[in-house]
């Protein structure tokens, strides 16, 4: 609940205001490392990560995926206002929506990676 120019926050026990300025700099610090980390995994591509793959996708991809999705559920978490909510309401939103993105991308790039082999086989036989 906002009060003026405070948001409310129980930080261990005790009652803590926090401004909206402090906040929206902590949000801008957080997403701004999670997108460095991304931006400098996508140039450097250390060969661990690109040589390996779990799924059927390259573990770079993975890791991607996941920091995308520590993204995007921040963003939820922050400007959705749902730490105000209640647990119920919380996990409903957030992880459903975390669960159904996740699918979809792991879908989507299992099925690109078959498309890309079918391309590059130029034909490949089932046998029923």
């Amino acid at each position: 609940m906002a009060h003026d120019n405070h948001n409310l926050a129980i930080f261990r026990g005790t009652w803590k205001f926090k401004n909206n300025q402090s906040k929206i700099w902590g949000v801008f610090i957080v997403l701004s490392v999670i997108t460095i980390v991304e931006v400098a995994l996508g140039i450097i591509r250390p060969e661990f990560l690109t040589d390996n793959t779990f799924l059927a996708m390259r573990l770079l991809n993975w890791v991607f995926i996941i920091l995308t999705i520590v993204k995007a559920y921040y963003i939820t978490w922050d400007f959705m206002h749902m730490r105000d909510e209640k647990s119920g309401l919380r996990r409903s939103v957030v992880w459903t929506a975390v669960f159904l993105i996740a699918y979809l991308v792991l879908i989507l790039l299992i099925e690109g990676d078959y498309i890309f082999e079918v391309y590059k086989e130029n034909f490949i036989k089932f046998d029923f």
